[in-house]
């Protein structure tokens, strides 16, 4: 299997970097072919500014969602992206990881995904009908292949839990394993979380890199989160919202958007 890992943190000695090489050394070893976009260490451009569309006019209005699309159909996008969208259409699986800060991701690792998902690539697929509305959630060019987080929490594990005061961790990474991975396709699988990771000791880091060996090794094999498809049948076209009788009793919110065992 290809793997691209797209590695966000600032410092080389940090927990999420030695998870990080116990991943990539669990992957190889097992026979799987991996890449890293490490974006710190490349010195990543987070902004979407005029300077990614060269094609753009002098004097014309910076529109992002169209200047996108022009230059993901002229072939004109820079080309430190061109080098990411060719990754993602290497691999089989993407794994993000990244340390959670403000209740998210870092802003070079938002601004890789501003970038990187252009228009026509991972969003603005498809027929947009009254029958479908585009090729997205669970279609599109990525379907297919596999996406999980690799996510390092400074807070408690209670503080993430069902009434925890930070709130759900499913709940706080949904809109990037709903909205960023599985949007353009890819089967997500659920994330890898480490907590209280600023008081982490030696027997600590060995017991969170075991449970990380044995992620890796059956990342193949791991059942994806099971998010309802867009055109599946489920919602209505084209308000997109959820057929009445499809909920569970009682859930509301991002719980909606998860098939049930009978769906």
């Amino acid at each position: 299997m290809k793997i691209l890992l797209v590695f966000a943190h600032p410092e080389p000695k940090s927990l999420s970097a030695s998870l990080r090489d116990v991943a990539v050394h669990e992957l190889e070893a097992a026979g799987h072919e991996v890449r890293v976009s490490d974006l710190y260490a490349m010195n990543w451009k987070s902004q979407i500014d005029r300077a990614d569309f060269p094609a753009l006019a002098s004097g014309e209005r910076l529109l992002p969602v169209a200047a996108s699309k022009n230059a993901f159909t002229t072939d004109t996008l820079t080309d430190d992206v061109k080098v990411e969208i060719d990754k993602l259409l290497w691999a089989d699986t993407l794994i993000l990881q990244f340390p959670l800060w403000w209740f998210t991701m870092p802003a070079i690792l938002k601004g890789w995904v501003d970038r990187v998902f252009a228009y026509g690539f991972a969003y603005g697929v498809g027929e947009h009908s009254d029958k479908r509305w585009g090729d997205r959630y669970g279609e599109g060019t990525l379907a297919g292949k596999r996406a999980m987080l690799i996510v390092a929490a400074g807070g408690w594990q209670e503080h993430y839990g069902p009434r925890g005061v930070n709130g759900p961790i499913d709940d706080l990474l949904f809109p990037i394993n709903h909205g960023i991975l599985y949007y353009p396709g890819y089967n997500v699988l659920p994330p890898f979380v480490t907590y209280s990771t600023d008081r982490y000791n030696e027997e600590r880091f060995e017991a969170a890199a075991q449970d990380l060996r044995e992620r890796m090794r059956t990342l193949e094999t791991t059942v994806s989160i099971p998010y309802r498809h867009q055109n599946g049948g489920d919602y209505h076209i084209p308000t997109m919202e959820l057929r009445e009788g499809l909920e569970t009793p009682g859930v509301s919110g991002f719980a909606l958007h998860l098939r049930r065992v009978a769906d």
